[in-house]
């Protein structure tokens, strides 16, 4: 029981509430000092009734000050609105209550106008995944993500489908050769590939990011860690889409999910912790923390993030244009849509920065693909340009057991028999990527087909993960 961690819930239970003093306690905690649980609990309950006591304790001080000074003193603080502006919920009796928490803060910005949350939604920082914020003139590090950009990539190739029990080990073998994963693997140089996006003169005019250029470069065209996979899969169209100009059939194609990789990942951090500089809000809106669209920091950051999009797209490219080549056939259509962005668009006759953090943008026609998990059927989408929605859908299933949960109560057994049921070939992934981490895409579906319509199913067939447990999502 001593080791059990101390947790924002037992501190809230003695009395502290809900702002800064409380992350100070935790940051405190994550040192633990010696201390026994109990013994770090009766700390911290004393140091609550009586602060002053410990203005000058070695470990303590900081939290004795934050509580003698508190935050709500601070004019610095930028104030949240009274209340918690109304937004639509999609599929709201599968969405966990941290989920909703998080999207009710992110709704008393000052610069919040409207907001959704999508029925793969659940907690994540700052913005719940699956959240839709629409702002104005500002932009939240935040609430586009650490992986900036992340996309779904679909090509669909002039080959029937059987292809995947005929040609199994060819197009395994095709997969191992073009692909590359996990959170800071890359390309050695001798096999690096040129692209424009490397030309970007904001690699030269930007200073922070000029010296992730060769970082950049050796990552290009490989896939991050945790939820980002690339698969051969079949797609079935019960009709002709005339606008793809594809017929009925089942075809092989290729699903790629990933993103910026560590380009991303180091533009999201340093711009976020800039946003908390200049952006002082109450604690439990810090991650919240936004940039004007009219200060050079405003700017800069929607700069670097269109960058950090651009260079995710490229990833995609490579990989896919490394399959065609090695497959030797037509390529019939290529959809990609993404989420963990930032968008100017135009809501109720007034340009606004909507963000998609594990959302995907459904404005009338567009096209999209929504994934379930290695062992259920994906949907290739078009959407319907539902205004509540905010011209938005989910992203995927969205997760309903935590990556520590998953690795924790799962069995592998039972994972491999899911995947041996659905004829799936799965290479790499850890437990916490198993299919019974993610909630049932069917249901997913079912809450929001007000807000899209289903073109294809792609069934997902020869599956590639990390499986170093290295994340990147």
């Amino acid at each position: 029981m001593e080791n059990k961690r101390i947790n924002g819930n037992d501190l809230l239970a003695l009395g502290y509430k809900e702002n800064r003093a409380l992350g100070i306690a935790l940051k405190i905690n994550s040192k633990r000092h010696g201390l026994k649980r109990d013994e770090m609990l009766q700390k911290f309950k004393e140091v609550l009734a009586d602060p002053e006591s410990f203005s000058e304790d070695a470990i303590f001080e900081p939290l004795a000050k934050a509580l003698l000074f508190p935050e709500e003193k601070d004019t610095n603080i930028i104030p949240l609105k009274e209340s918690t502006d109304a937004y639509a919920v999609y599929g709201e009796e599968h969405i966990e209550e941290g989920a909703r928490k998080q999207m009710d803060v992110a709704m008393r910005l000052p610069v919040s106008v409207a907001g959704a949350l999508m029925p793969d939604a659940h907690q994540g920082y700052g913005l719940p995944i699956g959240g839709v914020l629409a702002t104005e003139n500002a932009i939240i590090p935040y609430a586009v993500g650490v992986d900036i950009g992340c996309r779904m990539a679909l090509s669909i190739f002039d080959m029937e489908d059987v292809a995947l029990l005929e040609k199994h080990d060819w197009l395994k073998k095709i997969i191992l050769q073009n692909t590359r994963f996990g959170a800071g693997n890359g390309f050695l140089k001798h096999e690096r590939l040129d692209h424009e996006v490397l030309e970007n003169p904001l690699f030269q005019e930007i200073p922070f990011i000029s010296n992730l250029k060769d970082k950049a470069w050796t990552q290009l065209g490989s896939s991050g860690g945790g939820n980002h996979f690339v698969e051969f899969g079949s797609i079935n169209f019960e009709q002709e889409d005339q606008e793809l100009g594809i017929p009925a059939g089942k075809y092989l194609a290729l699903l790629t999910h990933s993103g910026s990789r560590g380009l991303g990942a180091t533009i999201a951090g340093h711009y976020t912790k800039l946003a908390k500089e200049l952006c002082k809000l109450p604690y439990q809106a810090q991650h919240l923390a936004y940039l004007g669209m009219d200060t050079e920091a405003g700017q800069e950051y929607w700069n670097a993030m269109n960058l950090a999009g651009d260079y995710a797209s490229a990833c995609h490219e490579v990989i896919h244009e490394k399959v065609l080549k090695d497959l030797g056939v037509d390529r019939m259509a290529k959809i990609e849509n993404h989420h963990n962005f930032a968008w100017k668009e135009q809501y109720k006759g007034k340009e606004l920065m909507v963000h998609r953090k594990g959302a995907t943008p459904a404005a009338e026609g567009v096209l999209g693909i929504i994934p379930g998990s290695m062992a259920s059927d994906g949907f290739l989408v078009r959407g319907k340009g539902v205004e509540s929605s905010i011209n938005s859908a989910s992203h995927g299933a969205g997760r309903q057991m935590s990556r520590t949960q998953a690795i924790k109560n799962l069995k592998k057994q039972d994972m491999l028999q899911m995947l041996n049921d659905q004829g799936v070939t799965l290479i790499g992934s850890n437990m916490d990527e198993a299919p019974m981490a993610y909630k049932d895409i069917h249901t997913v579906m079912a809450a929001q087909e007000d807000l899209v319509d289903i073109v294809a199913n792609f069934s997902p067939k020869i599956v590639r993960m990390a499986d170093d447990g290295s994340r990147e999502d």
